[in-house]
């Protein structure tokens, strides 16, 4: 039966397949499909609107319009489809962890093998020290577990390009979320830090930047982040090179 009500409407001009508002969606009723966000069927969305805060393109909406009445029964054979999907299917992200792979939430093992393993590797030069993915600001959910109490490293995504020993010298250790200030949406990485300061208890910042003049906005968008979200963490900043040197 059709009723007048509220629904998440997706706006398919501004999406670009992100997946950030998958996750949120605890009814499952967001899927990427054909490198869309999709409503995959009205029933399955309650309109309350959860996933609207976490598009960095502002695609989502809620309208009112003539709908299906949310279906809870249809929501929870849903979820549990899914569930059972997951579980044959290595593809999985794109039911619980944003929709593309390349936003599949995922916390990389550090067991004592494998620790044993990376500081072979790191006597080599060759040893990773990232310990979650995604990276990229526009991508990491403002509540991501590896974020949880965190010492976090919010990277220009040159650095790790000029500065040979980011990974032994800046990871070990810490989350890192990685974006660059010149090509992306400020505002959305203000947004996105500020929900991640309010929500993840972080417990330091670091931020490492290159010298050139347009990574000096990603600092600025640090502290209007933490100034937006009210926390006091300790904040600190490293300059690099385009040689790969430390500057200050």
């Amino acid at each position: 039966m059709k009723v007048i009500r509220k629904i998440i409407e997706i706006d398919d001009e501004k999406c670009d397949g992100c997946g950030n508002c998958v996750p949120s969606c605890a009814e499952g009723a967001i899927q990427i499909v054909d490198g869309k966000a999709r409503v995959i069927a009205d029933k399955y969305c309650d309109g309350l609107g959860a996933c609207l805060g976490e598009c960095p393109l502002d695609a989502l909406h809620i309208v009112e319009r003539e709908a299906e009445e949310f279906d809870e029964a249809a929501v929870n054979q849903l979820l549990e489809n899914q569930a059972e999907t997951g579980k044959k299917d290595a593809i999985r992200p794109s039911v619980i962890s944003g929709g593309c792979p390349s936003a599949a939430v995922k916390s990389f093992s550090t067991s004592p093998c494998d620790c044993a393993n990376q500081a072979k590797s790191q006597a080599s030069g060759g040893a990773s020290a990232l310990g979650h993915w995604p990276v990229q600001i526009r991508l990491v959910p403002a509540g991501a577990p590896f974020l949880k109490n965190a010492d976090l490293v919010i990277a220009a995504d040159c650095v790790p390009v000029a500065y040979p020993s980011f990974h032994k010298d800046f990871l070990a250790g810490k989350a890192v979320m990685i974006g660059c200030p010149k090509f992306d949406d400020a505002q959305g990485y203000v947004d996105k830090l500020t929900r991640v300061f309010r929500e993840s208890g972080i417990k330091s910042i670091t931020a490492v930047i290159m010298e050139v003049p347009c990574c000096a906005g990603l600092p600025a968008i640090v502290k209007k982040a933490l100034e937006n979200s009210g926390m006091d963490i300790p904040f600190s900043q490293v300059i690099v090179s385009a040689r790969g040197e430390i500057l200050s």
